[in-house]
């Protein structure tokens, strides 16, 4: 079901099922992150500067050298102070938050097509120095995923290379990637991978999407960092490009969400028998998905999708029925080339907020305007 009700310029009123909140995730001239129209490759949102609200780092390039850039929340939801994050401009597919050396700041890895990644060291306000690379010098990373597989207390660095080995870099606990393992296979054209517990053993596990007609694996973890069993979800054929995980059903297992190019977007459900076998459509669109993300938008208790896509308009879908039923929602009626949709509080209001990445358009943010609908009832 397809709802939208103009209010603004750009601004939609999502109004969900009965037995949910009303969700409205305005935007307009102004929810935008500069005036830029680069090729933006990827966002992520955390409190660089310590001040507790969510700041936003901007990947740039893809195949072309750009600027990346760090955008400072006023504490109001609105990003009035742009920084530059490093000299050098390099062809920048994603960047990512997380603390890396340790010190109790959010540091910034940053993944480059066939250029040195790069690490940003927090000077504990938010401003940055760089540190040593990390992974192959000269590969065509597409992501980078931080989580701390060797559960040594630090954060490790996964990268995705479409067309070459795919990495996990082992953290020595002071930012320091020293060691590299492979995974997945040579010839894997991964474009992502989320990690989770998915067989409930205790031990993070990788869950790939890979591009090019490649089937796409859950690689499950040994406990020591082997991953020498997969089990496979999709069609074995799909050309999926983004992944997340979430508990849709609402059983207690997790479940993987896809965001498919040129072919629906699907839920992959587990089960202790069977996992992964079992599949239902929350997207028939078939558009060009590029990335998918999950949250509570209306605050219902349930997960809910938002997907980016090139060409079509972006859309959240609303989950009733513990995933019976999706209601299909515009972000905004213009199409853009959304590489990545993340979400965060960026108000401070206690609502999912959601931001996308647009190559050759300006990268726009949504407020999740549901706490005033629910005031003025």
């Amino acid at each position: 079901m397809r709802n939208h009700l103009l209010l603004q310029v750009v601004a939609f009123l999502l109004t969900a099922p009965a037995c949910a909140q009303e969700l409205s995730l305005p935007a307009s001239g102004r929810w935008i992150l500069g005036p830029y129209e680069e090729r933006t490759a990827s966002l992520a949102a955390g409190d660089l500067d310590g001040d507790s609200d969510a700041d936003l780092v901007v990947a740039n390039g893809r195949h072309w050298p750009g600027q990346n850039r760090i955008f400072v929340n006023n504490g109001r939801g609105v990003f009035t102070v742009e920084r530059p994050l490093g000299t050098d401009r390099a062809t920048s597919y994603a960047a990512e938050m997380a603390d890396l050396d340790g010190d109790g700041d959010l540091d910034i890895a940053v993944g480059n097509d066939m250029a040195p990644n790069a690490l940003f060291l927090n000077q504990g306000d938010g401003s940055f120095i760089k540190g040593p690379s990390f992974g192959e010098a000269y590969a065509p990373t597409r992501n980078i995923t931080l989580a701390d597989l060797d559960a040594d207390g630090d954060v490790d660095i996964l990268i995705t290379n479409r067309g070459a080995p795919n990495e996990i870099c082992i953290n020595a606990g002071d930012g320091t990637f020293p060691t590299a393992i492979a995974f997945g296979n040579r010839e894997d054209s991964t474009i992502d991978v989320e990690v989770a517990d998915m067989n409930g053993d205790g031990a993070p596990d990788l869950i790939l999407a890979n591009r090019d007609a490649q089937p796409n694996f859950v690689y499950l973890n040994d406990g020591n960092l082997g991953f020498g069993e997969k089990i496979p979800f999709g069609s074995g054929a799909d050309d999926t490009r983004s992944v997340c995980i979430a508990d849709v059903n609402q059983d207690g297992l997790p479940d993987i969400l896809t965001a498919n190019i040129g072919a629906p977007n699907a839920i992959y459900f587990g089960d202790r028998v069977s996992p992964f076998t079992k599949s239902a459509v929350f997207d028939s669109q078939a558009s060009d998905s590029f990335a998918i993300a999950v949250a509570d938008l209306d605050r219902d208790g349930d997960a809910d999708i938002i997907v980016g896509n090139s060409g079509s308009p972006n859309a959240v879908f609303l989950n009733s029925e513990k995933g019976q039923r999706w209601d299909m929602h515009l972000l905004a009626e213009e199409a853009s080339d959304t590489y990545d949709i993340i979400v965060a509080d960026f108000n401070g209001d206690g609502w999912p907020d959601v931001a996308e990445a647009n190559s050759d358009g300006v990268n726009r943010y949504y407020l999740n305007r549901s706490a005033q609908n629910t005031s003025n009832k």
